[in-house]
């Protein structure tokens, strides 16, 4: 998947989404090893200091660990995992609702659409 960083927010910041949803949509398996600092860095076309800070962060909550010598590596717990997907999709769905609210739906009109929509595509 294409790194799309734009510049309205930090970089870093992006990386850490993409790396999270790389993990949540299987991309990286529990366990996987990271590519290098370098190659994520090269990849991503930033600083490889600024790679290295998204993946500190993504050390400090645990998503993400190291081994000395060996490089980082992908939790194997993947209840966290799950946790996390859980999460995104709640924030997802939440700013989904927000903005149907705006267009002037009401939740039960929201869900209405989403089943018409739902049943029109497996048609």
């Amino acid at each position: 998947m294409p790194w799309n960083l734009d510049s309205d927010r930090p970089i870093f910041i992006q990386i850490i989404e993409k790396i999270q949803m790389d993990i949540i949509s299987g991309v990286y398996k529990p366990g996987d090893k990271l590519p290098s600092v370098r190659e994520l860095a090269a990849e991503a076309s930033v600083n490889p200091n600024t790679m290295q800070k998204a993946l500190s962060e993504l050390e400090r909550t645990g998503l993400v660990y190291s081994q000395r010598t060996s490089g980082r590596f992908i939790t194997e717990d993947t209840k966290m995992i799950d946790d996390i997907k859980s999460e995104m999709a709640r924030e997802i769905i939440s700013q989904f609702l927000e903005n149907m609210q705006k267009l002037g739906f009401q939740k039960d009109e929201t869900v209405s659409l989403m089943k018409q929509t739902i049943e029109g595509d497996a048609k």
